[in-house]
C-alpha cells in the first residue's frame, strides 16, 4: 500500500531556510503527480509545489515562487522541499501528497495519498 513519511519539519528564525524530506513507498513514481501543500491554522490547505514523477517542469505557487525548490531523487523513492528565506507566514504544517494522473493538476493533493504532515514554524 502507499506509504509517505515526511521529516526535516522544524523551527527557524525568519530568513531562515528548511529543507523536507518525504519518502515513499507502494506506488510508481513516474505515474504520479507528487508535491507538497500546507495549512494553518484557520486557513485552506493550499498546494505549495508539484512535479510530475515522469518528467516536467515543477509548478510552486506564487506564495512560494523563488524562495522553495521541489525535487525528487527517484532512485531514493524520495522527494525534497527546499525552502529559504522562511517567513512567518510560511508557517503551517507541510505534508506531501501523490495521486495517480498522467500530469499534475489543480488541487491534486485532495485526488489521493497523503502523508501525516510536519510543522513548519518561522518566527
Amino acid at each position: 500500500h502507499v506509504q509517505l513519511v515526511e521529516s526535516g519539519g522544524g523551527s527557524v528564525q525568519a530568513g531562515g531556510s528548511l529543507k523536507l524530506s518525504c519518502a515513499g513507498s507502494g506506488f510508481a513514481y513516474d505515474r504520479h503527480c507528487l508535491g507538497w501543500y500546507r495549512q494553518a491554522p484557520g486557513k485552506q490547505r493550499e498546494g505549495i509545489a508539484a512535479i510530475y514523477g515522469g518528467g516536467g517542469s515543477p509548478w510552486y505557487a506564487n506564495s512560494v515562487k523563488g524562495r522553495f525548490s521541489i525535487s525528487q531523487d527517484n532512485d531514493k523513492n524520495t522527494l525534497y522541499l527546499k525552502m529559504d528565506a522562511l517567513k512567518p507566514e510560511d508557517t503551517a504544517i507541510y505534508t506531501c501528497a501523490t495521486a495517480q494522473l498522467n500530469r499534475c493538476v489543480d488541487r491534486w493533493f485532495l485526488l489521493g495519498y497523503r502523508g501525516q504532515g510536519t510543522q513548519v514554524t518561522a518566527s
